[in-house]
């Protein structure tokens, strides 16, 4: 169901981004399973053919002459999650479907890091996506995940064991975290959309009549944020952290929305920050992953590329890469973008650096 791409203005400049492939390398994963064989890691990389459409000036300061989206890791099913480890310079990335967890590095490639990831059950899974999902670390390293078919967040201790830090809202399960981000108190702030359910919404062992929004206290209680969205996906706090941005992915009303962060860590009533629907039926995939840089601009994983935005809601540029794109993280030194792009990992160099990447927020 792909068109071509038209632009939303008639001025609109597009910049291909053309490639040569440098080096390519085949490698062997940790497991024997199936899935493992049909991966491949591109150590240094290949451009990736796409193109940046540019709607405002602003986007001039942030790109560089050789802008372009490398190819790091592919032949996978459906990538979300990345997670950047700052300490150790690896970066994380689920495999929802094959249930498992890559790790990459530009020595090793990409191996298998955590097989399974998400469900861990004796009878097999009946649905599509029983692996886990969002990625991130805390401050003292410990590898957080949104897990799909346990239903739960937990988070990995050093000996391997798992500490379940959410998996139910006043006494019934969670439908199955999506995303996560850590607020610089160490309180922990999640979606929950049914995806990882194997009827999704309709699911007969979904126990909660809404798709919320919560905030995981470090005393371990789990506080309702919000319900008013359908389908929230992914989520990021501004550098001051007194906004958050949740992005919807409703097919019926796709949007990205804002909240005000209380001085409780409670949400505001929230508005719709950029609405997603123009481009529904066009344009495959919906609002997903974001993150958000050092100047407050907003960068979320969408319909076919990274949608960049102004904190006034202005959109700035879209990078394309041309199919579904779940998600993304800043790594190396805080200025690449690494990209979940269907079965691929990109990344892209940017000259800006992630918000929260020098704060000590993140591992």
């Amino acid at each position: 169901m792909s068109r071509t791409l038209l632009g939303e203005v008639a001025n609109n400049y597009r910049y291909l981004l053309y490639g040569l492939i440098s080096a390519a390398s085949s490698f062997a994963l940790a497991s024997e399973s199936p899935v493992d064989a049909t991966a491949s890691s591109v150590i240094t990389g290949e451009t990736h053919l796409g193109s940046i459409e540019r709607l405002d000036a602003r986007i001039d300061d942030l790109l560089l002459e050789s802008n372009g989206f490398e190819v790091v890791a592919e032949g996978f099913q459906w990538l979300e999650g990345p997670a950047w480890n700052k300490a150790e310079r690896y970066l994380l990335f689920s495999d929802i479907p094959n249930n498992a967890i890559y790790r990459w590095d530009k020595t090793q490639g990409a191996t298998l890091f955590l097989k399974p990831s998400g469900y861990t059950g004796q009878k097999p899974f009946a649905g599509k996506e029983p692996g886990s999902n969002g990625l991130t670390f805390d401050s003292q390293g410990r590898l957080i995940i949104c897990q799909h078919g346990n239903r739960r967040i937990v988070r990995v201790e050093p000996d391997g064991e798992q500490t379940v830090l959410a998996d139910h809202y006043q006494g019934q399960r969670l439908n199955s975290p999506n995303d996560v981000v850590l607020h610089s108190n160490g309180d922990l702030y999640f979606t929950d959309p049914p995806f990882g359910l194997p009827d999704t919404f309709k699911d007969t062992g979904k126990e909660l009549a809404f798709s919320g929004v919560y905030k995981r206290t470090q005393d371990g209680q789990v506080v309702l944020l919000t319900d008013r969205l359908k389908a929230p996906n992914g989520i990021a706090f501004s550098p001051d952290e007194k906004t958050l941005y949740i992005s919807d992915v409703d097919t019926a009303k796709p949007a990205w929305w804002v909240f005000d962060v209380l001085p409780n860590g409670n949400l505001s009533e929230g508005i719709v920050f950029f609405d997603a629907s123009h481009w529904q039926g066009s344009r495959k995939g919906g609002p997903d992953g974001i993150e958000v840089d050092r100047h407050g601009y907003i960068y979320g994983a969408g319909p076919e590329g990274i949608y960049v935005f102004a904190p006034d809601g202005t959109h700035m540029a879209t990078f394309f890469t041309g199919v579904p794109t779940g998600n993304l993280e800043w790594g190396d030194d805080g200025s690449v973008l690494y990209v979940t792009a269907d079965t691929r990992v990109l990344r892209i160099r940017l000259n800006t650096r992630g918000a929260h990447y020098s704060q000590g927020i993140r591992f």
